[in-house]
């Protein structure tokens, strides 16, 4: 070994063999890097030259060990370019990668580059600046009613990806395209979960391009919330009608939503080849099949408001009914149908023809002449004639005929198909003979242009019902006219998730000016007034898009009357917003537009909570983004800490839960037996009037609880009477409907436990003056009646009124809060009617400050309900299947097996199908429809939507009702059951009792006069 190396350590030996140095090493010398500029630089500082040394054999050099180069310098592995920071200590926490894997998170899907389309982009843009030639429309209808596939038939017109289609293969080649389903949410369940808009150029029938900005909404009626925020953008909506099914539940609600929004409406009669191909109805019976269809639609219009039946009457000779086949490709109008006629025939007057297609008016072939009676037995109706039966002929050619005589039958229409496409499938090649036979929607076009008003028409009835501010300033004229050049105004409705799912933008209609990107505005939510500014927000506009829902189009700006879709401005925004620049001309004051009315309610509740506890605030930002994501849904903490997600149904939840794990959040929750909302109410008057004194003793407040009419509550959750109308017209109202003293109407002092609450505070003390008059009626009544010394105790209470009114903002609050939260299970309180009898009052003002009125108002609230026969309430769905005619003993047994009923039954006109409808408890509703689908093997289909409120059986403070484990209530326990569950979920004691909100010496006087009973 000694002779391997000399005197000064270095290696003399032979070289090893290449592949034992790799191994040994594990890298080829050759990776090592050097730097010779390095080197020489440290020799020459340390004033030694480096030595000659011959390359070919090995080098005896010395070289210090400071001079060596091991590793390779940062510049030399990233580049000179690049800046690099050496650390001493970790500044990273160790749950964070060093380098973080890039989040390739995608939930919707987007088209990867704008797609070709048929007319130019610029054309379009240019379109946006006249308000008159622009439609805004809505697609509304029920479940699989075919609102999607209409969709999918204009966006075939107007884009060109059929190359994309064509590349579709296996099952997907044959699926329907749903261009507007675009979350993968959506796609795998085959239904459609949020409203998608976009923008198309259409044609009408005389060649006029028209800008339609429409928005395809869900048919569910589990989503209706998103429907009514479509809505509020809208200027008229296209209610789509399954022709075989008819008005469904959802259908209905939209009728009614419309008329009473006072929102223009067209008729859409989609699915029209099922007449033919599924129920092989004769042309005769189709065409009574047809008109039923259209006369459900105005019958509900007629019972929403009778009397306007007439005024908003749909039917096909106004040209606001639309008969088509979206599977198809095909729609027409009897207008665009005649029209076909009239290229055959010059000299055809359309609109005189057009007339004559429906009703009751029957073509002579003989004479060639229309009347309203059939002359001969031959003659027939002449929509069957020149409408039903062309389009049955062309049906049974196309599928029955061979290629060769269909190529002749074709020709004589003028449809000509290539050789390849006459060996395609059937349904394919009915599709191409409609296409060309129909040709585009034309109908469509001519009957929205027609019917539903331009953004400029609409603008006064827009501002009419949803502006808050007054419509003399001019802010509200700039609206009015739809000026591009106004300051910019835009109602928010709806907030669209990013593709990611991390941002939101945020969706409305341009009322005034243009919105810009770059623009600074304000935002200003729900709850702004002038009176209030808090909920508002400065932001910046980053980006204005026009909606195209797979594809957004970058704009330098969005002139009034049409939708746009802006970033940056939605941090603020939780469901509706309104949006104004930081400062309006003349310093006018800034008014928002009302919250969407929807037109159900959230009463299925469940509470989540993350698995991991150091989750909790990831979980909580998924919440707010949920909120901001989906309109009617409502999240909250309860006293207990839960936290709480209110939705319409399973289905809406089963949505909101999969985007809170898999979208929002991204975790794993745990999640509550679904349970559902309970109101609390009272069946009769308090048995005495409650007081309450506050913690000071120096202010007492006397109560008295009782129900409300059947109908006040409904009236006012429905807007139909508000606070803000002021106290003569709400005390009108009162007396004119419900025949309310003009006095005690006009002591109304407010509505809870917010604005439209269903409950009501009243003012019914009396003052000196009236006490005076009392006294000498008492007076006359003593002389003649002892038993009148009570009523002269009574009259005798007088109340100051100018001290009262000092305080009435404070019992008001105290008053709401009772009513949010009541006693029997902190739910709210509904049709309920509290009136004080009676106040006292300290002179000074330092001894009845909020802090002692507000909890004891709320005590005198509490002590006054639970003296007046205290009710539980729970909601009720309205419960609508459609199935075959064995379907409908099952429905009975499921409904009564969980406290429902059927209400009425029966066959759909021209079907094998029957419906049913009936009501089921909400909180028996969890499961039902799996259940029925199972025990009908999946024929019957069923709608469930919240119908209203009902008193649960039995009393909820009866303390001898006995609740055993694991065993169903009896009928009469029930309420006592769900309180007592309920206080127990929320961390409540079980015991309610009257003692906690009355004085002491009061209850103990009840006691002794024995008032109080079992409770």
């Amino acid at each position: 070994m000694d002779d391997l190396y000399d005197e000064f350590g270095n290696f003399i030996g032979e070289e090893a063999d290449a592949s034992e140095e790799e191994s040994e090493h594990g890298v080829d010398a050759g990776a090592y890097v050097y730097d010779d500029e390095q080197s020489e630089a440290a020799h020459e500082a340390t004033g030694q030259e480096l030595m000659e040394l011959d390359d070919e054999g090995p080098s005896n050099a010395v070289m210090l060990h400071e001079d060596k180069q091991y590793y390779p310098t940062a510049q030399q592995v990233y580049g000179e370019d690049v800046e690099t920071m050496v650390q001493e200590e970790d500044a990273q926490p160790l749950t964070q990668p060093i380098i973080a894997p890039i989040d390739t998170r995608k939930f919707n899907i987007e088209e990867d580059d704008l797609p070709e389309v048929f007319y130019d982009r610029g054309f379009m843009t240019d379109l946006m600046n006249y308000p008159e030639q622009i439609r805004n429309i809505a697609f509304a209808g029920h479940l699989h009613h075919g609102k999607t596939a209409f969709m999918d038939m204009l966006v075939l017109e107007t884009h060109d990806i059929t190359d994309r289609l064509d590349k579709r293969q296996g099952r997907k080649r044959d699926e329907q395209l749903r261009y507007t389903d675009i979350s993968m949410l959506e796609r795998e369940r085959g239904v459609s979960v949020k409203a998608a808009p976009m923008s198309l150029v259409l044609r009408s029938t005389k060649g006029k391009s028209h800008l339609f900005n429409i928005i395809d909404t869900p048919g569910h009626v589990n989503f209706v919330d998103e429907v009514a925020a479509s809505l509020r953008l809208a200027d008229g909506v296209a209610l789509v009608v399954d022709v075989v099914e008819g008005v469904q539940v959802n259908t209905e609600q939209i009728i009614k939503h419309a008329v009473l929004e006072d929102i223009p409406m067209t008729l859409i009669i989609n699915k029209m080849d099922r007449l033919m191909l599924e129920l092989r109805l004769p042309p005769n019976d189709a065409y009574f099949k047809l008109k039923h269809v259209v006369e459900e639609v105005n019958t509900i219009i007629e019972n929403t408001i009778p009397g306007l039946g007439e005024s908003r009457r749909l039917s096909p000779e106004k040209g606001n009914v639309l008969f088509a086949c979206a599977d198809m490709g095909w729609c027409f109008t009897l207008q665009s149908f005649v029209k076909m006629y009239a290229d055959s025939f010059p000299g055809v007057n359309t609109e005189e023809f057009a007339k004559r297609l429906w009703g009751d008016v029957y073509f002579n072939p003989k004479k060639r002449t229309f009347s309203r009676k059939p002359v001969e037995d031959r003659a027939k109706r002449s929509f069957i004639n020149f409408v039903l039966e062309p389009i049955y002929k062309i049906y049974a050619h196309s599928i029955s005929q061979s290629p060769e005589d269909l190529k002749e039958t074709l020709a004589t229409l003028g449809i000509h198909l290539k050789p390849s496409q006459f060996k395609t499938d059937a349904k394919v090649l009915l599709k191409l003979v409609c296409e060309q036979f129909f040709g585009p929607s034309t109908g469509f076009v001519d009957m929205v242009v027609q019917h539903i008003p331009s953004p400029v028409e609409n603008a006064q009835r827009k501002l009419e019902r949803y502006y808050t501010g007054p419509l003399d300033t001019k802010v509200a004229e700039s609206m009015q006219k739809c000026d591009p050049d106004g300051p910019l105004v835009m109602s928010i409705t709806k907030l669209f998730s990013a593709t990611d799912g991390k941002s939101f933008t945020s969706f409305g209609r341009v009322m005034s000016g243009t919105a810009k990107p770059g623009v600074q505005v304000r935002v200003l939510g729900e709850g702004y007034s002038i009176d209030d500014e808090e909920d508002m927000a400065m932001a910046t506009i980053s980006g204005v898009y026009i909606a195209e829902t797979r594809y957004n189009i970058p704009t330098d700006g969005i002139p009034a009357g049409n939708w746009a879709l802006l970033a940056g401005v939605d941090n603020s925004i939780v469901k509706s917003a309104t949006i104004i620049p930081p400062k309006l001309d003349d310093d006018e004051e800034a008014y928002i537009f009302k919250p969407v009315t929807h037109f159900t309610e959230s009463v299925l509740k469940v509470a989540v909570e993350p698995i991991n506890p150091s989750e909790l605030p990831k979980m909580l930002d998924g919440l707010r983004k949920i909120n901001k994501s989906y309109p009617l849904i409502t999240t909250k903490v309860e006293e207990s800490g839960e936290h709480i997600i209110l939705g319409t149904g399973e289905l809406y939840m089963d949505c909101v839960l999969h985007d809170l794990r898999r979208l929002y959040a991204d975790m794993e929750i745990k999640v509550s037996d679904p349970v559902t909302r309970f109101c609390e109410t009272v069946d009769e008057a308090s048995a005495t009037k409650c007081y309450a004194i506050t913690p000071n003793k120096k202010n007492k407040i006397t109560m008295v609880a009782e129900p409300l009419d059947d109908g006040i509550a409904e009236d006012i959750e429905a807007g139909r009477v508000k606070m803000q109308d002021g106290t003569r017209k709400v005390a009108k109202f009162f007396e004119e409907k419900y025949g309310w003293d003009l006095l005690a109407a006009r002591s109304i002092w407010a509505f809870g436990p917010d604005e439209m609450g269903p409950n009501i505070l009243q003012d019914d003390t009396l003052p000196p003056r009236y006490v005076h008059c009392s006294f000498l009626l008492s007076t006359i009544a003593l002389r003649t009646c002892a038993c009148s010394v009570l009523v002269f105790a009574s009259l005798l209470d007088s109340v100051d009124k100018n001290l009262l009114k000092t305080v009435r903002e404070t019992i008001r609050q105290g008053f709401s809060w009772a009513a949010r939260e009541g006693p029997l299970c902190e739910e709210p309180i509904r049709n309920t009617k509290f009136r004080i009898m009676d106040a006292s009052l300290a002179s000074e003002a330092i001894f009845r400050g909020g802090g002692q009125i507000i909890p004891t108002a709320r005590r005198a609230c509490y002590s006054s309900f639970l003296m007046a026969n205290p009710r539980l309430m729970e909601p009720l769905y309205s419960c609508s299947m459609t199935g075959p005619q064995d379907s409908v003993p099952t429905l009975y047994n499921v409904l009564a097996r969980r406290r429902g009923h059927v209400l009425l039954d029966g066959p759909i006109a021209g079907t094998p199908l029957y419906r049913v409808s009936g009501l089921l408890p909400v909180i028996d509703s969890f499961g039902f429809e799996t259940d029925l689908r199972i025990q009908t093997q999946g024929l019957a289909s069923v709608s469930l939507v919240f119908e209203r409120w009902q008193k649960v059986p039995g009393d909820p403070l009866d303390l001898d009702v006995v609740l055993r484990p694991l065993q169903p209530a009896d009928a009469q326990a029930t309420a006592r059951d769900f309180v007592l569950k309920t206080r127990r979920r929320k961390g409540l004691s079980e015991d309610v009792s009257v003692a906690k909100f009355l004085e002491p010496e009061f209850y103990q006087s009840l006691l002794e006069s024995g008032a109080l009973g079992n409770s």
